[in-house]
């Protein structure tokens, strides 16, 4: 197996910072938020030291690069505070599966509702799963009538995403909330 040489720097995420940056000139941003212009790259380092603090590339791909004096620690904790309440807020939808058969019974199928309208509720996709049996492959209208009952009963809640198609010996319909 091959070993990459060892003068081969890891690739690192996230900007550049001090002597990491190599052009000639940068637009500067200076500790307090002013724009101090198009600058040396030495003389904006010099400044950033003067402070006390990094001089950090905050735009790469500009004409000039522009980079901003800061507390590149600091700078690094916000912007992993920023992420993680990202990523609380975002929701992961679940797909929740419902088996019903065509002769299902009227409280059963009451029952089968209650927790497709409860996951609808909490935000889950539900693929509801008709089996057909033995001799229930000959009256597939029955599961049909069956998954559009439940279509109509859950419209305000849920829009229907895959509508009633067989495969193999089931009938399967996808919902999703409004």
């Amino acid at each position: 197996m091959a070993r990459p040489p060892a003068d081969s720097t890891p690739s690192r995420d996230g900007p550049r910072v001090n002597e990491q940056i190599n052009v000639r000139e940068v637009r500067l941003i200076d500790q307090d938020g002013e724009n101090v212009g198009v600058v040396s790259t030495d003389d904006a380092r010099q400044r950033a030291v003067d402070a006390g603090l990094d001089l950090v590339e905050i735009s790469p791909t500009s004409t000039p690069p522009v980079c901003k004096i800061l507390d590149f620690g600091r700078y690094k904790y916000e912007l992993q505070k920023r992420q993680n309440e990202a990523r609380k807020k975002q929701k992961i939808i679940d797909v929740k599966e419902i088996k019903m058969r065509p002769n299902i019974d009227e409280h059963d199928y009451n029952v089968k509702m209650r927790s497709i309208q409860k996951f609808l509720g909490e935000g889950d996709k539900v693929k509801v799963t008709m089996r057909f049996r033995g001799r229930e492959m000959a009256h597939q209208e029955l599961g049909q009538r069956l998954l559009e009952r439940v279509r109509e009963e859950v419209g305000d809640l849920a829009k229907v995403e895959a509508s009633p198609k067989m495969e193999g010996r089931q009938m399967i319909m996808v919902i999703a909330p409004r």
